[in-house]
């Protein structure tokens, strides 16, 4: 296998968007997981069953954000290794991470499992729904370890710039989800249960195809037994680029949970309106998310091979382009709204309804948010991650968990005011975003007029 891109050389937009392309289909078809679980169980299942689902999945999806914020470290790691032209080394990266991940994947295994029914009380899961959404998330953990192994592959291939083998492994394992939702809920009536077994099947078969695709085509670089093994500064350096993209993740997800807790104190169509209104916002969010994965290892072989102009000029390249879409979405959320909530709430007005009101609050942020994640890529390829999560936790915790309760408090209450918590944390983050830029460029140069001759 030879590596797929090389994003040091040529033009930027063109390559930008041919490997962003696979990694927003790859993105999308892993939303459809979820997706698929909520549109089958919300078509043949009660409203019980869709604050299950809605619930369950919003706490695996803390789990997954966790995973790939480390799994970034790989990425980017890897990503400067081949910038530099060091094959030699890449093979220590992919190893040091598969012994570290190898202990992650235990670990969260054993963890997700033991406090299911703390994390559901937690999010004060509706008493109808309780045991549903423990059921729901204990399944989901006992695959931890194919959602963290998905992860550790699909951040080797960003980093080599092939999005087109995790695209390929996401495609027939969401098919694969979608039969076992078909079969299991529709035909044999498992409801949650059975929607939480079909998604850990296809994630299995995702990392299963994955691995034969790598035995099959081999490494642009010498990997092999010795290679796994806990070297020191490679898993070092993997924890300190990954962990505050991880945590700045866990945080802004369990930021989100906090909110949804809140709602389900509303009662059960508040919570089922959330939840669906989520679902649709994880596919409102993929072009920027896809772009600040793309950056992430666009940037980073950038960096590796000492061309910062063109790292910063692949961002504002980002931007343009996600924010024209991000347009696109802004009007289909806030005067669709409830046309797309009955996607997944055929049976239910009302929850269609709140769905849609919490919705139009989304649409707001689908016109900001390109900025922020572009921003993030950036700063993330660059070896920043501290910086992203320092300003993932202000606006979480400064902005949105404190907006959304006093929202919540807004007599009436409604789901639009609730929803508005997230843009204002969007426009927080950005400006902190432009500051730190600045700054960046200030120091560099003057590091420039340092070392200039005369």
């Amino acid at each position: 296998m030879r590596l797929a891109d090389n994003f040091t050389e040529g033009k930027i937009v063109s390559p930008l968007l041919r490997f962003t392309f696979p990694v927003l289909l790859a993105l999308f078809l892993q939303a459809m997981y979820g997706a698929v679980d909520l549109f089958v169980v919300g078509w043949f299942g009660t409203a019980a069953d869709v604050s299950a689902v809605s619930t369950g999945s919003q706490i695996m999806q803390t789990v997954t954000f966790i995973i790939t914020g480390l799994a970034m470290g790989t990425t980017i790691l890897l990503g400067q290794t081949l910038g530099q032209n060091r094959p030699d080394r890449a093979g220590d990266v992919i190893g040091g991470g598969v012994c570290l991940f190898a202990l992650v994947a235990a670990g969260m295994t054993a963890l997700m499992l033991a406090v299911a029914p703390a994390f559901a009380r937690l999010m004060q899961a509706p008493e109808a729904a309780f045991a549903k959404t423990v059921a729901y998330v204990r399944i989901c953990s006992a695959g931890t370890v194919f959602i963290v192994a998905y992860n550790v592959l699909g951040s080797v291939f960003r980093g080599m710039g092939d999005s087109k083998t995790p695209l390929l492994a996401v495609g027939i394992a969401c098919a694969c989800n979608i039969g076992g939702d078909l079969l299991l809920v529709a035909v044999f009536h498992m409801a949650a249960a059975g929607a939480a077994i079909a998604t850990v099947a296809a994630q299995a078969v995702s990392v299963v195809l994955c691995f034969l695709i790598i035995r099959r085509r081999g490494l642009p670089f010498p990997f092999g037994r010795k290679n796994l093994t806990f070297r020191g500064p490679v898993v070092r350096r993997t924890l300190r680029l990954g962990s505050p993209i991880a945590l700045q993740d866990a945080l802004v997800s369990a930021s989100f949970l906090a909110i949804l807790a809140i709602v389900n104190s509303l009662g059960l169509t508040a919570s089922a309106g959330m939840g669906v209104a989520e679902k649709l916002c994880s596919f409102i969010m993929l072009v920027p998310s896809s772009f600040m994965q793309s950056l992430s290892a666009f940037v980073a072989q950038n960096v590796g091979a000492g061309k910062p102009r063109r790292a910063r000029r692949a961002m504002l390249c980002g931007m343009a382009v996600s924010f024209a879409l991000g347009l696109v979405m802004f009007y289909f959320s806030f005067f669709r709204g409830v046309a797309l909530a009955r996607i997944f709430a055929r049976n239910d007005l009302p929850v269609a309804r709140a769905g849609a009101d919490y919705l139009r609050a989304y649409a707001v942020d689908s016109a900001l948010v390109p900025f922020l994640f572009c921003f993030a890529g950036y700063f993330n390829g660059c070896g920043r991650t501290r910086f992203v999560m320092a300003q993932g936790i202000a606006g979480s915790f400064g902005v949105r968990i404190p907006v959304s309760y006093l929202m919540s408090r807004w007599k009436p209450v409604s789901l639009f005011h609730v929803g508005l918590a997230t843009p204002c944390s969007t426009v927080v983050q950005i400006a902190l975003c432009l500051i730190y830029y600045l700054r960046m460029q200030r120091q560099e140069l003057s590091q420039t007029q340092e070392i200039a001759p005369g």
